[in-house]
């Protein structure tokens, strides 16, 4: 119970959004740079030097502060973190790569309502009928994107989904790090644990990048890294279902850069499908926030109970 208002006590939700909100601007911008990277490098040698300059990017904090801070009684849930990171990043590059960039964020917007239907039976989480309407509704809102039987689905849309589902799990692993452990740790052993295992696909299509190229991959590794930074910072500050809604101000930076750097435009049927998926995941949220507010709510503690008063003993008895 004392955990329970700990927890309540150190929630920041107008700092968490913030946080997100800045994780928007860099995811955004790491999009773009996939985007222009995979037009002469393959995508998996891409996610090869994100991750390598991501740690790159980390060492100055682990010189400052040293191997001790890495220490932690959860190495598993890291390695299982990074195993699924790998599986969302692969499928997720190739999708950016060869889609339109608004389309592609719009349909990964649905890893919330993975994560409800995952929490179900990963966390054992008891979801009630409106939920799974909610979730229907948002699975509706990606059908109206994707528009199956009027228009031949692309694969990379597929590889999207694939990535969103991927990361509904990640996210709740990120939530329960947070629990324990501090921000720069989680990002750091994410790139240290995906640098090694990102490599071995790489080789099979490698190139070694021009000079010019590696200050663009220099630059989509910080990018990515201060991104996770800000994702991981949010959750730390407050519940997740709390600064999820404002993930979706990715879409609107996102299609102006697409409009802007790769002159593409977003289409009718995406906005609609956008939203009907962003009210989905909002409701959704709202639901979660207010189970969690019933949760943190301490009963009064219960009065000692009155003594009885002292049997008197009748006159003469």
């Amino acid at each position: 119970m004392e955990a329970r208002r700990a927890d309540a006590a150190r929630a920041d939700p107008v700092r968490g959004a913030m946080w997100m909100v800045g994780s928007c601007v860099f995811f955004a911008l790491l999009t773009a740079l996939i985007r222009y990277l995979s037009r002469t490098i393959d995508p998996l040698e891409i996610i090869f030097f994100r991750n390598l300059f991501g740690m790159v990017v980390m060492l100055p904090w682990l010189w400052r502060h040293g191997l001790g801070t890495l220490r932690t009684r959860r190495l598993w849930l890291y390695a299982l973190r990074a195993l699924i990171g790998l599986a969302a990043m692969i499928a997720w590059f190739q999708a950016v790569a060869r889609m339109n960039l608004a389309d592609a964020v719009a349909l990964s917007f649905t890893a919330p309502l993975f994560a409800t239907v995952v929490a179900v039976f990963l966390l054992r989480e008891v979801v009630r009928l409106r939920r799974w309407v909610a979730v229907g509704t948002g699975f509706l809102g990606a059908m109206v994107i994707l528009r199956p039987g009027f228009e031949a689905v692309p694969p990379e849309a597929v590889y999207v989904l694939f990535s969103a589902a991927m990361m509904g799990i990640a996210v709740s692993l990120v939530k329960m790090l947070a629990r324990t452990e501090a921000t720069a740790p989680i990002v750091f052993y994410m790139v240290l644990m995906l640098t090694p295992a990102s490599a071995i696909p790489a080789l099979f299509v490698w190139k070694t990048p021009a000079p010019e190229e590696f200050l663009w991959l220099l630059a989509l590794g910080a990018t990515a890294t201060l991104g996770h930074l800000c994702l991981v910072r949010a959750f730390a500050c407050a519940d997740a279902t709390a600064v999820l809604p404002f993930d979706f101000v990715r879409l609107p930076i996102i299609a102006l850069i697409g409009y802007l750097a790769f002159d593409q435009k977003v289409d009718g049927w995406t906005a609609l499908g956008a939203a009907i998926i962003i009210a989905a995941s909002v409701y959704i949220a709202h639901r979660e926030a207010a189970a969690n507010r019933r949760a943190l709510v301490v009963p009064p503690p219960r009065p000692d109970p009155v003594p009885p008063p002292p049997l008197r003993r009748p006159p003469g008895g």
